[in-house]
């Protein structure tokens, strides 16, 4: 750490500016928002003089458990003579807390003094009296990272500490402490704050700060924060850019990463009106406007999660303003409760796959098809199902399938394709003309086309066409319509290939690896040079 001398703060030399979350950080139990039961407790505690001797506080992060801590800690060695008035935060004892030089005030880290030895070399030093105030106090943070041994070795101490010497535990993982610490502490239970307080909190905070900002933006910011004050305090001092320049609302999206924000609403519209080809359309224009895929993605989840609420019970249950109250009860009255279901369950699902693909927007373009009865997916149901009565019937071979599917690709917008018809065609052909094949698919099979867009055309062996995908999935959604495609390259090649064989990448790669290993050469040659095979093939061109 640098220290500066006296003449070097003369001579004008500066230091950081301390981040609001620190500046802001409650020193007397009055400040604390959203833990009223707690800070009740603990008043009444010292009042009464019934101080014990571990606390143990759970809780998630930025919900204040450290604070509370050493508000305590300054609480039990303030030296005001009213009890009701600690800590008063004007004494020496409060002073020294505050400013981190009082003796008698041990913070641990547990994530980084969590052996035995440590505890050990702790329980040692717990039996020297106090040097400045009447109580050792001894907070040790993060104590779920203690180890089995380190949580033995701290157990006895728990059960018969010295009268001089007061333990405080704060942990976000209740669960990982043993059963014989819990047992032997009195538990505090710390809760997420909600909404409003937060954004009363950033309100008063902006003002005093002289920051312009709405309340709108502010409950942006609450709503990122997720119940955690101390984060939404950080966001605020992140948006911050100049005092004298007014926060707006796409300022705070663009900086918060929450530029989808916007589009949100209109794509659960387009869920809610069945219109697969508007929620595409919105969910790319938020992508490609600098959205992030996992962050739009939760947006969207939080979005319909709000709606169920209101649909299940009551728009006042939510944590939200008048007039999105409002916005929430009008669609929930236009969506069915399982469609609702339905797309929470599968975008919930999306956000999840969004991090493991090479398109990261791919599982949230899934899961709007999936979540949604768009009205050209329709044609698509109707081929479909006349292929397969046509396919069942008695002498129906495989060319008159395709040629009813290829009958339904005809509408007015394609004209008329006179292509002569051809026995074979080279697989460069085929890739030359794979955007046109597509694009005639286009209009009666969009969600389908989504999905090739995606895939990757490998080869044509023999009569038949290789298609690679990413997922099993979308495996069966493209084998179940190869006749569609078939028949799309047919009208625009002139060529109709006997199958569609679609793969998984995965399933190609363990092909790769299993020929490789099938061959002497190709081992030793992998063994030489293992950048130089990216592929095999048969001599047909096949995997």
């Amino acid at each position: 750490m640098v220290k500066f001398k006296d003449d070097q703060f003369a001579a004008g030399v500066k230091v950081p500016a301390q981040a609001l979350y620190l500046k802001w950080r409650p020193r007397q139990f009055e400040h604390v928002i959203g833990q009223g039961h707690i800070t009740r407790a603990l008043r009444n505690a010292l009042i009464q003089d019934r101080i014990r001797h571990a606390y143990l506080f759970n809780g998630p992060r930025g919900t204040g458990k450290t604070t509370m801590a050493r508000m305590l800690a300054k609480a039990i060695n303030c030296q005001h003579p009213d009890p009701a008035a600690r800590p008063c935060d004007e004494c020496e004892h409060c002073v020294a807390i505050q400013e981190g030089r009082f003796l008698d005030m041990i913070e641990i880290d547990a994530a980084s003094y969590n052996s035995v030895d440590d505890v050990r070399d702790l329980r040692d030093k717990i039996a020297f009296a106090p040097s400045e105030g009447p109580f050792k106090v001894y907070i040790i943070d993060e104590v779920h990272r203690f180890s089995g041994a380190a949580f033995d070795a701290l157990l006895k101490t728990l059960e018969e500490p010295p009268d001089h010497t007061i333990f405080i535990l704060a942990t976000t993982e209740l669960d990982k402490v043993p059963a014989t610490i819990k047992s032997r502490s009195l538990i505090f239970e710390f809760h997420r704050v909600s909404l409003s307080e937060v954004a009363d909190r950033l309100q008063l905070i902006a003002e005093t700060e002289g920051v312009q900002i709405d309340r709108d933006v502010l409950e942006l910011v609450a709503q990122q924060g997720t119940g955690s004050v101390r984060d939404s305090i950080s966001l605020l001092d992140q948006l911050i850019v100049d005092v004298n320049e007014r926060i707006t609302m796409e300022m705070a999206e663009q900086v918060l990463g929450t530029a989808g924000n916007r589009y949100v609403g209109r794509l659960v519209q387009a869920v809610i009106e069945n219109n697969a080809a508007r929620g595409l359309e919105l969910l790319n224009q938020a992508i490609d406007e600098g959205a992030d895929p996992a962050q739009f993605g939760r947006q969207i989840v939080d979005y319909l999660r709000n709606i169920m609420l209101a649909q299940t019970a009551g728009p006042d249950l939510l944590e939200v303003s008048a007039e999105r109250k409002l916005m929430f009860a009008e669609q929930a009255a236009k969506i069915g409760r399982s469609a609702l279901v339905r797309a929470i369950k599968e975008f919930n699902a999306a956000v999840s796959e969004v991090r493991k693909g090479w398109q990261p927007q791919l599982p949230l373009e899934l899961a709007l098809v999936q979540s949604t009865r768009p009205l050209q997916e329709e044609p698509t149901v109707t081929v479909t199902r006349v292929v397969q009565e046509i396919a069942a019937a008695p002498n129906t071979t495989i060319t008159t399938v395709a040629e009813t599917a290829t009958a339904s690709l005809t509408d007015s917008s394609s004209g008329d394709l006179d292509v002569p018809l051809v026995s074979s065609i080279s697989f460069t052909e085929i890739t030359a003309q794979w955007s046109a094949i597509l694009e005639l698919m286009r209009r009666k099979y969009m969600p389908l086309v989504k999905i090739l867009e995606k895939a990757t055309v490998k080869s044509l062996n023999g009569n038949t066409l290789n298609i690679v995908v990413t997922s099993a999935a979308l495996k069966a959604k493209v084998q179940n319509e190869q006749n569609v495609i078939r028949a799309a390259i047919q009208r625009v090649t002139g060529f109709m290939p006997e199958a569609v064989r679609v793969l998984v990448a995965e399933e190609v790669h363990r092909q790769i690896a299993a020929t490789i290993d099938d061959d002497p050469l190709m081992r030793g040659i992998l063994n030489d040079h293992p950048s130089q095979i990216t592929n095999v093939e048969d001599s047909h061109g096949g995997f």
